[in-house]
């Protein structure tokens, strides 16, 4: 809520120029007003000072006064105390689908693959505060992180703590993780249903075919975004375990099945990225989130409250008190 001064009608601000013609006509008139005696010496005369003839033009400042509060009355001073209220008129529902591979930790992105696009997904979530937001991971198999929720403190919270395990079965199952985003979304409402999945490698394990996948994507009226994750050539990825348990890396060839991502989006009618490094993930995050803009209605209340009835109040009060001085105390000045 925001609190604002205004004045409705600021020309009539235009009038206070006659504020000094009124008083140079004042002073032009009082002077005229003003009878001159000559005489030669004034000592035989007793002098006494009148205050009260003295005071005389307070009369005028009174009325010049009262007329500015008019003056600035007829400005119309208000506040205005405004508040929105922002109205979700159609949200959109949103499950990432991750690739929790052993590959996933290679290290052409920074620190690796997972944490690098752990950070990214993590503002891009924050920028969608009015969409519902779910997780699937998937390697060998996948299962359901986080359902469909609005709550961004959940979401954020279970991406944070996905890491790599040996308790999900090796493999990249592209089209387990696919069926399992698809599952999570099918009987959404929402006006637009959208999955992100990314994955540095090739489809190699699983029951689902993930061409049947993005058919039941397409079937439920579900947008697929798929990112391919990884540098072109060589990365440095794990080869094996120390005895220590501790990852042994060396430098393996990046492959990832672009034919078969770019099929899933162009099915189900989403586009297909490849992120080569940290910041072109961000990139493509920034395109997405472009791409699927939800609805928002924005309503906006405003207060008004009027501050010309003080000034009015005010100047009728000088006035009439000028005009009460005007018939009393100064009455035989007039």
């Amino acid at each position: 809520m925001g609190s604002n001064f205004e004045f409705v009608n600021p020309q009539f601000f235009w009038l206070l120029l006659l504020l000094p013609l009124l008083t140079g006509w004042y002073l032009w008139k009082r002077r005229q007003q003003n009878a001159a005696l000559h005489i030669s010496s004034i000592k035989g005369f007793k002098t006494k000072k009148n205050w009260f003839a003295r005071l005389r033009p307070l009369l005028f400042i009174l009325r010049m006064i009262a007329l500015a509060a008019i003056i600035v009355a007829m400005a119309r001073p208000r506040t205005v105390d405004e508040s929105t209220r922002i109205k979700t008129t159609k949200g959109i529902d949103i499950v990432i689908a991750i690739d929790v591979s052993a590959s996933m930790l290679a290290r052409d992105l920074r620190p690796n693959r997972l944490e690098a696009l752990k950070t990214v997904a993590a503002r891009f979530i924050n920028d969608r505060p009015n969409d519902r937001i779910g997780l699937v991971e998937y390697a060998g198999e996948s299962f359901t992180k986080t359902p469909l929720t609005s709550d961004k403190s959940i979401v954020l919270s279970s991406l944070g703590s996905i890491k790599y395990n040996t308790i999900i079965e090796g493999g990249t199952a592209i089209g387990m993780g696919l069926g399992t985003a698809v599952n999570r979304l099918k009987d959404s409402r929402a006006k637009s249903k959208v999955i992100i999945l990314l994955t540095d490698g090739v489809n190699n394990s699983g029951v689902i075919d993930p061409k049947i996948a993005s058919e039941l994507a397409v079937e439920f009226g579900i947008k697929v975004y798929t990112i391919g994750l990884g540098t072109n050539g060589m990365a440095q990825s794990p080869i094996g375990i120390r005895p220590d348990g501790s990852f042994q890396y060396g430098s393996v060839q990046v492959e990832i099945d672009e034919e078969l991502l770019k099929e899933i989006a162009a099915t189900t009618g989403g586009q297909y990225f490849r992120a080569t490094s940290t910041s072109k993930l961000e990139e493509i995050y920034e395109e997405i989130n472009k791409l699927e803009k939800t609805d928002i209605e924005e309503f906006k209340y405003r207060n008004y409250d009027e501050k010309f009835r003080p000034l009015a109040l005010l100047a009728f009060g000088l006035l009439f008190f000028e005009q009460l001085l005007r018939y009393t105390l100064f009455r035989s000045f007039i």
